[in-house]
């Protein structure tokens, strides 16, 4: 009996289902959509179409991956954020839905920044795919964006998805730790640096542990790490009128907006994640603080 993409799909969800995996049915929908370049209402229309042999064992060797529990989007080498199509490396994040908030909630500012000045440049520290960065670039035709990193295959990704997405032109990259390497002043300094306690990382999913970069989920021991190198030289490099757009963990509310305010920020706003924890944190400079030195 030939095989078909319904029979393919359920046997594909049994095998994940039998392998103790949470979502099962999803993860096979968006494995065999993903490597058959079907939409997912393609792939349930066409359900009743043949299989090619070759095609049929992709399908089998993928859905063992995600038994090992490797992530769906790894074994495809891709994945949707915001709109925009990213691939994804050994030394990259996966761009994950709750990351969204951050750039949605700095869209409105690089927007204001780039009608009163006629352009807004954004750093983005840590860019990793180049998600945020490049999604910002993709939603405000009049910014340009650095992405910084320590990985040079982070950045060659970066580049890559720039390239990708049809933003090259307004992107650049540069290899360095936090601002080690950096020069010159930004509207938007925006990052998602890790902030995972070093403690906890081996307490993580397989699916974060063994397949996520560490250097970008370990932000040492109380996950702070990151935001006080950030804290710590962002004054030199943000322009008077600029903000600072960071991810944290659900926990670190109060300890990164006490970071930023004892180096003269102040918080503007925060936002929630789609589950309803604290996700995102937006500081401008204290103007009175400012004024005061």
């Amino acid at each position: 009996m030939s095989e078909t993409l319904d029979r393919l799909l359920a046997e594909s969800r049994d095998r994940l289902k039998a392998a103790g995996l949470d979502g099962a049915a999803v993860d096979a929908r968006h494995l065999i959509s993903g490597l058959l370049g079907l939409s997912l209402a393609g792939l349930m229309a066409r359900g009743g179409e043949p299989v090619s042999p070759a095609d049929a064992a992709r399908i089998r060797a993928a859905v063992e991956r995600r038994v090992a529990r490797e992530p769906v989007y790894r074994i495809l080498g891709e994945r949707e954020f915001h709109g925009l199509t990213f691939t994804l490396s050994k030394e990259t994040l996966e761009p994950r839905p709750d990351t969204e908030t951050l750039v949605d909630c700095l869209i409105p500012h690089v927007r204001r920044i780039a009608a009163s000045k006629g352009s807004c440049r954004l750093i983005d520290l840590g860019t990793g795919t180049g998600a945020i960065c490049l999604a910002l670039l993709a939603a405000v035709l009049d910014a340009r964006g650095l992405g910084t990193d320590i990985s040079e295959d982070a950045l060659a990704t970066a580049r890559e998805n720039a390239k990708r997405n049809g933003l090259a032109e307004r992107f650049q990259s540069h290899r360095s730790d936090w601002f080690e390497a950096v020069e010159g002043r930004f509207d938007i300094i925006v990052s998602n640096p890790p902030y995972i306690r070093s403690n906890v990382v081996a307490e993580l999913e397989p699916e974060v542990r063994y397949y996520d970069p560490a250097a970008a989920l370990d932000g040492g021991n109380d996950g702070l790490d990151a935001y006080r190198a950030i804290a710590l030289h962002a004054g030199r490099h943000l322009e008077p009128d600029g903000v600072i757009g960071l991810e944290i963990g659900f926990d670190q509310k109060q300890a990164v907006a006490a970071l930023f305010e004892t180096q003269g920020f102040c918080l503007l706003e925060s936002s929630k994640d789609f589950g309803g924890n604290d996700r995102v944190l937006i500081f401008g400079q204290d103007v009175e603080r400012s004024n005061d030195r």
